[in-house]
């Protein structure tokens, strides 16, 4: 791709919009930058539909910008071409890549799989949807490493030629309907990580997923498969003749992340590092932050921030990871979710749910009858709420199965918030 000279237009400046600009001036490109909110950058102009018919040469969409927008739809008649960040970074990404999505643990398995990598002494440096963006990856990539990047179909949807040697998808369950529309835009737009792949490569699928299976006869990659089957007689198995390590010595609670484990120590075998090299990296790793990741306990009462949890089906896992006695923080931004599939589970395992959000009528409306439901309206009232009435040996679990916009910056902020709300309780109780 020529980028010298030429008129590029960057819409969004979250991080990957920041860096596409950096990484288009860097080359020689001419870059507006533009936004929704108005922000004090170089050359920034505020987002209106007349900006879109100006002469680009090229539009750099953020992950978080509709590729649907009808400006878009005109410049693309026009001729424009209208691109993602991971799109742009395609030409110029050196090494190979490994591609992780799925509507859950992707953040997980991305960084399972670097730190494995890392363990064993393989050249790998990890990015993406998790901490550095694609683009800002490419220029110090090199040939011979592995790029490990988690992939959202935000990103993927816009991707034409982004070649993964390894793609992985973990699941595909209902999520980003605000956005997507219909469940199959959205396996579409997944699904684009397997439709790009070439003779050679790898496509690391869950078994038990109706979609994962779908996606293998779409690629030209060879199918490796994983799934709740490859948990037998307490250990984890990597097909059926490789014991990989017992289920007991995996760090990160719930079935969901031991088939998380058995994908990335699928990629990382597939890169060439040994099994018992694997099974110790594994031993070692800690849970991300923001996902089951323990707080503090309180009185006999622990508390856990899952606010990576931002849909339904990844709410329901972090559920299914404790035996019960359940104090839920459930609600944010609806991102057009059934949350009637959460009835029966928290009958049985939640004590209460604790409503905060925009969401919290709808969520409401789904779960009546079923469960005890506390409005709060906000995190801080959930938390106090459940400080009050919890007793030991309960759980309060934030796990909002919803996005973050509402209230928060991301799902970041409102984790950070929520730790900060526990630790401010702990100190109390000390006090």
């Amino acid at each position: 791709m020529k980028l010298e000279g030429i008129r590029a237009l960057v819409v969004g400046m979250e991080k990957s919009g920041q860096a596409s600009a950096a990484f288009l001036r860097a080359h020689g490109s001419d870059v507006t930058t533009t936004d929704i909110r108005r922000l004090d950058l170089p050359l920034f102009r505020p987002q209106t539909d007349d900006l879109f018919t100006e002469n680009w040469d090229l539009i750099v969409l953020s992950p978080g910008v509709p590729a649907d927008l009808k400006p878009l739809q005109h410049a693309r008649a026009r001729g424009v071409d209208v691109i993602g960040e991971i799109e742009l970074a395609a030409g110029f990404l050196r090494g190979r890549s490994i591609g992780i999505t799925g509507s859950n643990g992707k953040t997980t398995t991305t960084a399972l799989v670097g730190h494995i990598m890392q363990s064993a002494g393989v050249p790998a440096i990890v990015g993406g949807n998790i901490g550095t963006p694609v683009i800002a990856m490419a220029e110090n990539s090199r040939d011979g490493q592995w790029n490990v990047l988690e992939l959202s179909s935000f990103q993927l949807e816009t991707a034409r030629t982004f070649r993964a040697h390894i793609g992985v998808c973990l699941n595909v369950t209902q999520n980003h309907l605000d956005r997507h529309y219909t469940m199959e835009n959205y396996i579409y737009a997944k699904g684009n990580l397997f439709r790009m792949q070439l003779p050679g490569s790898y496509a690391v699928l869950n078994s038990g997923d109706a979609v994962c299976r779908g996606f293998s006869e779409m690629t030209v990659a060879a199918p490796v498969w994983f799934g709740k089957s490859d948990v037998r007689k307490g250990h984890i198995w990597l097909g059926e003749d490789t014991p990989l390590m017992p289920l007991s010595d995996v760090p990160i609670p719930g079935l969901h992340n031991a088939e998380n484990v058995m994908a990335a120590a699928h990629v990382a075998r597939l890169a060439g590092v040994p099994v018992d090299q694997i099974a110790a990296a594994v031993r070692t790793f800690r849970a991300v932050e923001h996902r089951l990741e323990f707080t503090a306990a309180i009185g006999g009462v622990r508390y856990y921030n899952d606010s990576k949890a931002t849909s339904v089906d990844a709410a329901m896992k972090a559920i299914d990871s404790f035996d019960g006695n359940l104090w839920v923080i459930l609600g944010g931004k609806d991102k057009g979710s059934d949350y009637t599939v959460m009835r029966d589970k928290l009958n049985k395992k939640a004590r209460a749910v604790l409503l905060i959000g925009d969401a919290a009528e709808k969520i409401a409306a789904h779960l009546e009858g079923a469960v005890r439901l506390i409005p709060c309206g906000t995190l801080d009232r959930a938390v106090s709420e459940a400080r009050a009435n919890a007793h030991p040996g309960d759980t309060v679990l934030l796990a909002p199965a919803c996005a973050s916009f509402d209230q928060f910056r991301s799902y970041e902020q409102r984790g950070q918030i929520f730790k900060q709300l526990v630790k401010d309780l702990k100190n109390g109780a000390a006090a």
